[in-house]
């Protein structure tokens, strides 16, 4: 009867999302995994500002039974949050962190993590670690369909926060590493069919196979396990691919390895390949580039250009054109970085020889964990800048030989370990959009570890995370600390922020806890 009342009081809320909805953003709401289409992060809310953020308090929590590092980032339709751990989707009031319904899927398999759900229409939609993607009814969080992405039998999984375009789901999936090959598909919103699908590995006869020695790209990887970007104008899809497999035994696979550690552009009608840009070519590192890519439209070098920015995990920013795919610009945003020299006319590596994984270990700067990783940067159109999660550090990676086994068992080749002589530490950067210089950094002490990101308001703030439980409020021009909360969990996602009944929330899972801020009243 409670849960019915919920329903029924929180119903009028719940208003349809719309294309348009999609594509304007409201700021009031929070549509997307990284906001908006472009990726930015940017709100355009400034109730709470650099003046009055000292002022903020917890207003609300809600615990997620049987979470420990939740990395879902929220979503707020009208009011209402939605949230999700693997296999649950939670309906909150977003002005009190009341429960309005939840739905589990059995049988409760736990693996992998999930990054959050897509909303359209009166739908939510999360993808599962069986494999699946799932229709729920938003009003009431009952399921309406449930697809198969692929065969849960065979390893896969799918932590992927979807992302809705002109009625279709688009959604990846993981793991690469396990020599499963990666894909991106597309599924009518309505029904749950499967409209297209994009393969990041080619197979014979199609272009790029011939950059996989012999058989190697039957197990090539190439997951898709992070939620990319869309420009409506363009019509195109952006989205980062991983690494190849086995990840740090290169010798199996010469070659360049496409379409691993890629960024790709796809027709969002077709899902047909526009162009592509390969960071890290036959990548022996696990440096997955998945990292969320940025779209700006801003002048570069004097001419007015359709930007896509990446801070990858191998250490480089990187400024392409989105309409062409064309290599514009590549700078260390890291200052531990011994692998390359610097990158080609064309954007390709200049590689240090040596600095490979090997029998005995090899010391590589940045780690395999990365300058950064699936942590979310967010760019503010009033400084120019891009806020990018930073880890400095060294790892030493090893290799042998391994065999790929179906069933989903790893097919890595070894690994990496800390480097106790360069140990990890994480820092919030801003760098200029077009330069790639380094504007200001803000230290996270004692923090190393993946997940945490950032959100940047009109405020003139940038919200921060980190792996020792603080959301930091920083200066958007200095990087300066103005205020902090102590979560008392870990933080492996990434904040946003929303407005309800005219009043300005901050909001992110914190280890097995969402927390709400806002002003103190």
């Amino acid at each position: 009867m409670n849960r019915l009342l919920l329903v029924l009081i929180a119903a009028p809320l719940m208003a349809q999302v719309t294309n348009e909805d999609l594509k304007k953003a409201n700021p009031n709401n929070w549509l997307h995994y990284s906001g908006q289409y472009h990726s930015q992060r940017h709100s355009l809310l400034k109730q709470i500002n650099a003046a009055n953020v000292k002022h903020v308090v917890p207003k609300w929590m809600f615990h997620m039974r049987g979470a420990n590092r939740l990395e879902s980032v929220p979503l707020v339709v009208d009011g209402v949050m939605y949230i999700s751990q693997p296999n649950e989707v939670y309906a909150l009031d977003a002005r009190t962190g009341r429960q309005i319904w939840e739905w589990q899927r059995q049988p409760a398999m736990q693996k992998g993590p999930n990054r959050g759900v897509a909303v359209y229409g009166n739908r939510v939609y999360v993808g599962t670690p069986d494999a699946h993607l799932v229709a729920l009814d938003a009003r009431t969080g009952s399921q309406l369909w449930a697809t198969e992405l692929a065969k849960a039998s065979d390893g896969y999984w799918c932590p992927v926060a979807p992302m809705v375009v002109n009625g279709k789901v688009i959604i990846g999936i993981a793991p690469g590493d396990h020599g499963l090959n990666g894909f991106l598909d597309a599924y009518d919103a309505n029904t749950g069919e499967r409209l297209w699908r994009w393969k990041s590995i080619p197979e014979p006869g199609e272009p790029g196979n011939e950059t996989w020695a012999g058989d190697s790209w039957k197990t090539g990887g190439g997951a898709t396990w992070v939620t990319g970007s869309y420009d409506p104008e363009l019509n195109t899809i952006y989205w980062g691919t991983g690494n190849p497999a086995p990840d740090f035994d290169g010798d199996v696979r010469k070659g360049d390895n496409l379409y691993t550690e890629s960024m790709v552009a796809l027709d969002a009608n077709t899902g047909k390949l526009k162009w592509h840009f390969q960071f890290t070519p036959w990548d022996v590192h696990d440096w997955d580039a998945v990292e969320i890519p940025i779209l700006v439209d801003a002048p570069f070098q004097g001419q007015q250009r359709k930007l896509l920015v990446q801070a990858n995990r191998n250490g480089f920013y990187y400024v392409l054109d989105r309409v062409t795919g064309k290599f514009l610009l590549g700078t260390p945003f890291i200052d531990n970085l011994n692998w390359a020299k610097g990158l080609t006319p064309e954007g390709r590596p200049i590689r240090v020889p040596g600095v490979i994984p090997s029998l005995k270990g090899t010391k590589t700067c940045p780690s395999t964990s990365g300058a950064t990783n699936w942590h979310s940067p967010a760019y503010n159109p009033d400084t120019g800048w891009v806020y990018v999660v930073v880890k400095e550090g060294c790892g030493i990676n090893t290799k042998s030989r391994d065999t790929f086994r179906p069933g989903g068992y790893s097919f890595m080749a070894t690994g990496y370990i800390e480097d106790p002589e360069d140990p990890w530490q994480s820092y919030v950067r801003a760098i200029d959009l077009t330069t790639g210089k380094r504007m200001w950094e803000f230290k996270q002490v004692n923090a190393k570890n993946y997940g945490p990101g950032v959100v940047s308001t009109a405020g003139g703030i940038v919200f921060a995370g980190d792996d020792q439980g603080y959301l930091t409020a920083l200066d958007a021009r200095s990087g300066k600390a103005l205020w902090h909360f102590n979560t008392g969990q870990q933080i492996t996602a990434s904040p946003i922020t929303y407005m309800v009944n005219g009043k300005q929330y901050v909001a992110l899972a914190a280890g097995s806890n969402v927390v709400a801020f806002g002003l103190h009243e």
